[in-house]
């Protein structure tokens, strides 16, 4: 095989669109095609409001309005003006598209578990999976504010803690670490934010609130499949914007030596080393950022 990048890259397209069926006209034998198939499926997973719908596939309007006119010609779904502005339009699915939706997912679940089980080294190929997926769609990571005990948070810290653990000389426990109360990363005291690509969690960054105006940034990680899209940034920055909206004037953070990328992301946004601020044993780095209210 040529290792021209170019080649290598149709190669790897030519295979994904045999692999999912990209190019049959009855996806997965039910008699219609991924295109529609795909809107169906977005609907079934939340998506209704026809303008978000068309972005989330990135579809132009043209064909978004054959495809849904096509499902419901098939009495697959309904739409209907937006019930707070009549201008923009919302889908739903009929009792018949629902089950639709659940047989594609059944067969779409059994297809992936038969091409995982096909291969030497699934988490290798689940790895590389999540890699191109987040390269491809780092312009639809969403950055959610969520609840610090609910699952993708406890899922994001937990990967954190791991990560942690690896990585200091001395180990991480997370019961010898500050680590803050859920509500004090809730508003209105603080926030946690947890992003993500098509429902998975990536990335997470916490805004721990004391409530005297001042706040420190907690547990910002990203996922190894989701590194160099500037998407830590992006949280510190959104951090950053809810912290003013709060009326809080100065964050603080502090880190260790062993994670240098993180030392210098925060050199670069600005972020001034200080002496320490707390009896945490694991950081050695200590910073602040003054916030112009």
């Amino acid at each position: 095989m040529s290792l021209d990048p170019v080649a290598r890259f149709r190669r790897f397209s030519r295979a994904v669109t045999s692999e999912v069926g990209a190019l049959d006209d009855s996806f997965l034998g039910r008699g219609r095609s991924l295109g529609a198939a795909r809107v169906l499926n977005a609907i079934g997973h939340g998506h209704c409001d026809v303008a978000a719908l068309r972005a989330f596939l990135g579809l132009d309007s043209g064909l978004t309005s054959r495809l849904l006119r096509g499902l419901e010609d098939e009495g697959l779904i309904l739409t209907a003006p937006h019930p707070e502005d009549a201008r923009r339009r919302v889908a739903a699915l009929t009792e018949t598209g629902a089950a639709e939706f659940a047989a594609y997912e059944a067969l779409s679940d059994e297809r992936a578990r038969d091409t995982l089980s096909r291969h030497p080294r699934p988490e290798a190929l689940l790895a590389a999976m999540d890699l191109v997926a987040s390269a491809l769609a780092r312009d639809r990571i969403t950055l959610d504010e969520d609840d610090p005990r609910g699952p993708d948070a406890r899922y994001c810290l937990g990967e954190y803690y791991g990560e942690l653990s690896r990585r200091l000389a001395t180990g991480f426990d997370v019961s010898l670490s500050r680590d803050p109360e859920a509500t004090a990363m809730i508003r209105p005291r603080g926030v946690f934010l947890v992003a993500r690509s098509d429902g998975l969690a990536l990335g997470c960054a916490g805004l721990k609130g004391t409530g005297d105006g001042t706040a420190e940034v907690k547990r910002v990680w990203v996922a190894p499949s989701a590194r160099g899209l500037g998407l830590a940034r992006r949280m510190m920055t959104r951090v950053e914007e809810i912290a003013a909206e709060l009326g809080i004037g100065l964050l603080r953070l502090d880190t260790n030596s062993a994670l240098p990328e993180a030392v210098a992301l925060y050199h670069r946004e600005g972020w001034s080393e200080i002496p320490r601020f707390n009896d945490d044993p694991y950081p050695d780095t200590f910073f602040e950022k003054r916030l112009g209210l």
